[in-house]
């Protein structure tokens, strides 16, 4: 067994990336925020980050995926080192293969995040250490570990309580895709990229889009919700994730075939629900 550190472990893929790496017998550190790692501190995996609200902490985010990095990468000695980038870097991109060449749009107020993202690759990729790498997710979802913890508040999540509540109101068009991942192939994947990795970056990706339309559609058969769509709602789609390379890793009887999302959403509306029962119907 291996020795890991998880940095950024309080957050929704670091703690089931921690849970995951001690189920399987590693030897796991997870420094607190501002606690300093050790000096050889095994494989770190990187998982600090800023989400749904990076628009209203440019600041937070410019020190969580560029600042920090590059402080934790000049001290610390690993055996491996994988950055937690996003495949919303494709994001003006016609195609999704790990060789793409990526564009950004300074004036546009989205592409702060992709900028940093970008930037914390280009970081890692410079090292002249092989072993330090990077990972884009797609959209991650997944149950929470506990009762008290919800996923991650992005799309999915508020559409998910919005059906429960009733009536979900679509601020893009039905049209809209994006790819979606469970955490529980994420973690499988970074362990494994982690310990055997043949390449420096990756995608890891479910491979395949799902419509905000599906999503409804499927959401309304759930819980008999309403489904609206804002006048004039924007289509936002991405490029479908090219996964050959994740799924190279993955040989011999354990393949690449991420969990779909449709089947899962019965299972994410029993997570949500979950923590607004009374204790002794939750447990």
């Amino acid at each position: 067994m291996a020795k890991f550190t998880v940095i950024g472990a309080s957050g929704f893929v670091g703690r089931h990336l921690a849970e995951r790496l001690r189920s399987s017998g590693h030897d796991v550190a997870a420094p607190l925020r501002g606690e300093a790692c050790a000096r050889e501190p095994g494989h770190v995996v990187y998982c600090v980050g800023v989400t749904a609200d990076f628009r209203s902490r440019p600041y937070d985010t410019v020190t969580a995926h560029i600042s920090y990095l590059a402080d934790v990468l000049g001290r610390v000695r690993p055996l491996s080192f994988l950055y937690l980038s996003s495949t919303r870097v494709y994001g003006h991109s016609q195609t999704s293969e790990e060789t793409t060449r990526l564009a950004l749009s300074p004036s546009d107020p989205d592409d702060l995040y992709n900028a940093t993202k970008i930037a914390g690759e280009a970081l890692c990729l410079a090292q002249p250490n092989d072993a330090v790498r990077v990972a884009r997710l797609s959209n991650v979802y997944g149950p929470a570990m506990d009762a008290g913890t919800r996923p991650r508040d992005d799309f999915l999540a508020a559409v998910i309580r919005e059906a429960m509540s009733g009536k979900i109101v679509l601020r893009t068009a039905l049209d809209s895709e994006k790819d979606y991942i469970a955490v529980e192939d994420v973690v499988r994947a970074i362990e494994r990229i982690a310990l055997y990795g043949r390449h420096r970056l990756y995608n890891v990706a479910s491979g395949r889009n799902i419509t905000h339309r599906a999503i409804a559609e499927r959401l309304a058969t759930l819980t008999g919700c309403k489904i609206a769509v804002q006048p004039e709602a924007p289509k936002v789609a991405y490029p479908p994730i090219d996964t050959l390379r994740i799924a190279s890793e993955f040989r011999d009887g354990d393949r690449w075939s991420p969990a779909g999302l449709l089947e899962r959403l019965p299972e994410l509306i029993a997570a949500l629900r979950a923590p607004s029962l009374p204790q002794e119907l939750a447990s």
